[in-house]
């Protein structure tokens, strides 16, 4: 008989998952796998079989460049079963971020640091326009937190928000503030404990705005961090 109250502990029954990882610059990505029960059809099924595959949309940096009405129309004729955002909806575009945190399917997304791009702190006497963006996508926003889809057998783990890549903190007062999060190491520490909380036997996807650090910190290294091109006058 097993008297431990926590089998995650168990030593001899290790936990074994299979992890991806998504980041950012992708602008419209699908991973087409067998078919299986949309979003739409999901949500409104919550008895049917779990899934034994996934397809997942993935959408990153649009900045502004979204279209409603025809990006709905892409995502029903790519029927996706999850759809994740990896943040930089624009320069703090609350309509933007609105509209898909109103889609009615599965999805997480996190902020990237064009989502807080004027906001360096959060204010008592006022709502920020980082903070109207986090209470519209409630819980579906999982910056250091997890979000598990229980049909899909799957679980999102998020990970640093506002991030820009690289071995600093971006916006480290609106991280101090709303996540207790004040160098990167406590950072790592949040993702780790995210990804501990995720449900038993599901897969788990980290989603964040870039990579990890070890993919590179330079300004111009790809998906490790956000690359500027630096224009020189000769």
């Amino acid at each position: 008989m097993n008297t431990n109250p926590n089998p995650r502990s168990e030593a001899s029954e290790p936990r074994q998952a299979q992890v991806y990882g998504v980041s950012t610059a992708l602008s419209l990505f699908c991973c087409p796998l067998p078919s299986f029960p949309s979003s739409a059809s999901l949500s409104k099924s919550p008895c049917c079989v779990m899934a034994t595959s996934v397809r997942i949309v993935v959408i990153g940096d649009v900045h502004d460049d979204w279209n409603l009405e025809e990006d709905s129309k892409a995502l029903e004729v790519l029927q996706p079963n999850l759809v994740l955002f990896t943040g930089d909806f624009g320069n703090e575009n609350i309509e933007i971020v609105r509209s898909i945190s109103n889609l009615n399917i599965l999805k997480a997304a996190i902020l990237g640091n064009h989502d807080c791009w004027r906001t360096f702190t959060f204010q008592q006497k006022m709502v920020t326009n980082v903070q109207l963006q986090l209470d519209c996508l409630g819980e579906q926003h999982i910056g250091y937190s997890c979000l598990d889809f229980p049909l899909l057998k799957l679980s999102v783990v998020g990970g640093r928000p506002f991030s820009c890549g690289g071995n600093t903190l971006f916006r480290a007062k609106l991280l101090s503030q709303r996540y207790g999060v004040k160098s990167m190491k406590e950072s790592k520490r949040k993702i780790c404990e995210a990804a501990s909380g995720t449900h038993e036997g599901h897969f788990l996807v980290f989603l964040a705005h870039n990579g990890p650090s070890g993919l590179g910190s330079k300004w111009m290294t790809f998906v490790g961090r956000i690359g500027f091109w630096r224009w020189r006058q000769w």
